[in-house]
């Protein structure tokens, strides 16, 4: 495994654009199964779980071409229903492959998928959506086999508003008869994405964005496709120039996507003027005037900027509480920040109370998924001294090339090859 060499006390400065969204891409790839021509995505970004899922694909038959931030996939040649069990223990969207196999050869094997442990993550609604469109299914030797000879369509309610569920949907629904209406459905920015694209692809898909959605469509065509911008890699860089008390604008930037990371980043002292496509952080005087903040699901703050956000908290004047119930070790990186020297009090599994500001101490610390991942090298830019930041492959399945891009703003980063 490899390590970063993180020297701290430099102000972030400089211009940055953000890459192509992570968990939009991972969705929008197997839809491209569903079409009867290839399919061009560009602004994909370059992250190791981009790479898994092309692996994946090919490995079903399709052909993938995959360079400088432009993929291809031609479907047409896809031959097999059961995707590499191995390939699928290493991505958590390896699951969103049972939707366009399903629709291609109505069958399929899951092989219940990989990805960080940050807390039980079940298929429960997954499969009760499927079920309810028709789906058979029978578990055997850890695996499920998958059957859909009976497409049903009309009224489904989502046991919870799950963005993977919802976008295995989406696809589904554009296969059956009739159509399909969601209720109680995702309604993240990248669940907008796929649906767009799909539209594009020939599908009709109204009420994106809402929790009602309804779905028809048909045979589906290739088309070209650019990935929107990573919005939690939006919110990252925001608290990495605001915590090193640094100046940076942030380009290829939506600002509805946005909306809850600024009010709440706001409401902890950050500077920053918003234009059409960028956002721009100054230097600020960090200051809570909230005090409980709670990652909620689309339009709410993401989950996936909690982590990164409790280290903004260490560095900002006052006491607040964070609260995360999605996930139930999402919270167990701050072990690492307390042995950094902050002063964070652990209420349970899903919450903690942090009195800031505190100086950070350099340490060796170990990654233990994405978003803790980027927190502790956020923690490291804060400290006087250099932290050994090790299982950084963690970090880089979320995020292109973040050695580099760090060093483009002035960050004193350092990447060290395991052997």
């Amino acid at each position: 495994m490899s390590k970063f060499l993180v020297t701290g006390g430099r102000k972030l400065e400089g211009e940055i654009r953000l890459s192509g969204n992570k968990n939009s891409a991972l969705k929008l790839i197997p839809a491209t199964l569903l079409a009867d021509s290839p399919t061009t995505l560009t602004n994909v970004p370059a992250i190791s779980d981009i790479k898994v899922m092309v692996e994946l694909l090919r490995n079903l038959g399709a052909k993938v071409e995959y360079k400088d931030h432009t993929l291809k996939v031609d479907p047409t040649t896809l031959s097999s229903f059961t995707p590499d069990p191995d390939l699928c223990s290493k991505i958590r969207a390896s699951v969103v492959l049972t939707a366009p196999l399903l629709v291609r050869f109505g069958k399929t094997v899951v092989t219940p998928p990989g990805g960080d442990q940050i807390g039980d993550r079940f298929l429960d609604t997954h499969f009760s959506m499927m079920q309810k469109m028709g789906v058979e299914m029978e578990r055997k030797n850890g695996q499920f086999f998958l059957s859909w000879k009976k497409k049903i369509g009309g009224n489904i309610f989502l046991e919870e508003a799950s963005v993977t569920a919802t976008e295995m949907a989406l696809m589904m629904g554009t296969a059956i008869k009739g159509g399909v209406t969601l209720e109680n459905a995702a309604t993240e920015p990248h669940v907008t994405d796929l649906g767009t694209m799909l539209n594009k692809m020939g599908a009709n898909i109204k009420g994106l964005g809402t929790g009602t959605i309804s779905i028809s469509g048909g045979n589906l065509k290739g088309v070209g496709y650019k990935v929107m911008p990573d919005h939690i890699e939006g919110g990252t860089f925001m608290i990495a120039s605001a915590i090193t008390g640094g100046h940076i604008k942030i380009t290829d930037f939506i600002p509805q996507h946005h909306k809850m990371a600024l009010i709440n980043l706001a409401s902890m002292g950050v500077n920053y003027k918003l234009g059409d496509n960028f956002i721009e952080v100054f230097p600020s005087k960090l200051v809570a005037t909230r005090k409980k903040f709670k990652a909620q699901p689309c339009p709410g703050f993401p989950t996936d900027l909690m982590s990164p956000f409790i280290v903004l908290a260490t560095q900002t004047e006052g006491m607040v509480l964070c609260h995360d119930w999605m996930y139930e070790w999402r919270m167990f990186f701050v072990d690492d920040l307390i042995g950094m020297g902050a002063n964070i009090f652990i209420a349970d599994p899903h919450r903690v109370i942090i009195s800031g500001p505190t100086k950070l101490m350099a340490d060796r610390l170990y990654c233990k998924d994405i978003r803790a991942g980027i927190s502790i090298i956020l923690a490291a830019m804060t400290t006087s001294g250099t932290s050994e930041i090790n299982n950084v492959e963690y970090v880089e399945r979320g995020y292109e090339d973040i050695e580099g891009r760090l060093k483009l703003l002035g960050a004193d980063i350092k990447r060290v090859n395991g052997k």
